[in-house]
């Protein structure tokens, strides 16, 4: 059963995570994997079934998502009511005073998050509908933080993301070849050129949107538009 390979793969990777030690400007280090796995095996147990024509990945957590949801780009009102997902949210064993993990209390908006998902959810509907041929993972499943500021995997030094990127690779992998795509999809040029690494020799073809980040002038002058219109280019939706 393809959920239960992505379940298996998952507690692999957290596992192979777990010994990993990060310097600064590195303060904390968050794994929703750990503290949020009730809600991310439900995630997965209930969307990551059968064969996906796309898989979009992302980088990894944003402080007010997958952080304190445990499901990739996880806005809180998005995961509760339209994917129709909650559960046990606990703590990191170190926890950041300037990102505490409230789990679906949180009162903040994850803005990206909202933006892929309310995609989504305006040209498919339902969940359910969306989930059929569609899978959204993140690349890296850890958050981290300098201090309050968050960090990205792409910003860590050589040395340390070396082993960090071997077990996200080989996870992301595992996952291609148990969901077995026609499109992997990097959420921002970084994801698509892990992607890329990952998916060589694979069947599959790679490409790439828009990453929906408010940091991004692009994407707040209309990520919605800008990501279908990049998607139906590439063949992957039809206009």
């Amino acid at each position: 059963m393809t959920a239960e390979r992505l379940i298996d793969a998952a507690r692999t990777l957290s596992a192979d995570l777990a010994g990993l030690r990060f310097s600064a400007p590195v303060s904390h280090v968050y794994n929703p994997l750990d503290y949020a796995w009730p809600v991310h095996e439900a995630y997965l147990r209930r969307f990551g079934s059968g064969r996906k024509q796309v898989v979009l990945v992302g980088m990894n957590p944003g402080p007010f998502g997958m952080v304190q949801t445990g499901v990739p780009f996880g806005e809180i009102a998005v995961v509760r009511d339209w994917m129709g997902l909650t559960g046990a949210v606990g703590r990191p064993a170190q926890e950041n005073p300037k990102r505490p993990v409230e789990g679906f209390d949180c009162a903040r908006s994850e803005v990206s998050g909202r933006r892929l998902w309310g995609l989504f959810q305006e040209r498919f509907g339902t969940a359910e509908a969306f989930f059929a041929d569609h899978f959204v993972a993140n690349y890296c499943p850890l958050a981290f933080f300098d201090g309050g500021r968050n960090l990205t995997p792409d910003k860590l030094p050589v040395a340390e993301a070396a082993p960090l990127l071997a077990a996200c690779d080989a996870h992301l992998r595992r996952l291609i070849e148990a969901l077995a795509p026609e499109w992997v999809i990097g959420v921002g040029a970084w994801a698509e050129q892990r992607a890329a690494t990952v998916a060589a020799g694979l069947p599959v073809k790679i490409g790439r949107v828009l990453h929906p980040s408010p940091a991004s002038p692009a994407a707040n002058r209309g990520w919605s538009e800008a990501a279908t219109r990049q998607l139906v280019a590439l063949g992957v939706w039809q206009g």
